[in-house]
């Protein structure tokens, strides 16, 4: 049992928060002991706000990220799952293009594929995953049910993790992104601890400290540059995608280069009807599978079998 008692985390604070030249990093336990007590509640809300702060002035090193997802690994309530596995988070939603996340998903089952997608709403202008697996008829997860082989599940974060819910509401507040926006795009949520992982960056910096992190853990995982902070590939352009196995990087998929001769169709409306629709036209052949899509779904079955 977890002593709940207020501590506090002002001496790692001290040490984080003094500006990207002066910060000092933590080492992997101490980063352990620090989320640890966030995600337990155990910090206030003003030590919370400067955590985040100081943490995006600094970056994250590899290690302190091993230590951050030691400490959440310790906490989440596992989902109980068999079979070959696919985790894909979803925290972003669509901004300018349609969520293909649940598509993805979709696909991914298709090929005999247990996948557990996890994620929340982080910003109240975009459509969610959430979202369009509900107009699918896919609601979240039962936390008592054990999650079928072959099938697609929905697992909000709450249910997972309070704690880790609670530190990515603080963008809400001060409108940034924190360590926990990385954190989820790393972790397995699930009991099968060789499941794939399914990550993506945004910015190049981020694909090198998720590249260490995955090598410094031993994660089996694949990266790629995804589309607006989703794991799914951009649907004009193939991105590159990289697995890692044991943490050993092996490339899987060459970025598409030269000029774009024809766009996918895709709808002009990003709602959840309207990406549900689209997303079950291509499902039913109505539509073709996106190229760059089907070129994810073969990397997830090549890293699955290295």
């Amino acid at each position: 049992m977890r002593d709940n008692r207020r501590m506090s985390i002002s001496h790692y604070i001290k040490d984080i928060g003094r500006g990207r030249e002066g910060a000092r990093a933590l080492e992997r336990a101490q980063a352990a002991d620090l989320m640890g007590q966030i995600l337990d509640g155990q910090v206030s809300d003003l030590e919370l706000g400067a955590f985040c702060i100081a943490m995006r002035i600094k970056g994250e090193t590899d290690q302190e990220m091993a230590g951050f997802l030691d400490a959440t690994h310790a906490r989440l309530q596992r989902l109980e799952t068999s079979g070959p596995v696919v985790v894909l988070p979803s925290y972003n939603g669509a901004r300018k293009l349609p969520v293909l996340t649940p598509l993805l998903a979709h696909l991914l089952t298709r090929e005999g594929l247990t996948v557990v997608l996890h994620g929340t709403a982080t910003e109240t202008k975009r459509t969610t995953s959430q979202e369009v697996l509900s107009a699918m008829g896919v609601g979240p997860l039962d936390p008592h049910r054990k999650v079928n082989a072959g099938g697609l599940v929905f697992a909000p974060t709450e249910m997972l993790c309070p704690g880790l819910k609670r530190l990515l509401e603080v963008r809400r507040v001060v409108g940034l992104r924190n360590s926990a926006h990385s954190l989820v795009k790393l972790m397995n949520p699930t009991t099968t601890k060789d499941a794939l992982l399914v990550s993506s960056y945004t910015h190049p910096e981020y694909a090198v400290s998720m590249a260490a992190t995955f090598e410094l853990t031993g994660a089996r995982a694949l990266l790629l540059r995804g589309t607006e902070g989703e794991v799914v590939a951009d649907v004009r352009r193939t991105p590159q995608m990289d697995a890692f196995i044991r943490g050993t990087r092996t490339p899987l998929v060459e970025a598409q280069g030269g000029s774009l001769t024809k766009l996918p169709e895709l709808p002009t409306e990003i709602d959840a009807i309207t990406t549900a629709g689209y997303t079950q036209a291509v499902l039913s052949g109505e539509l073709p599978v996106p190229a760059p899509l089907a070129a994810q779904v073969q990397a997830v079955l090549k890293a699955l079998s290295l």
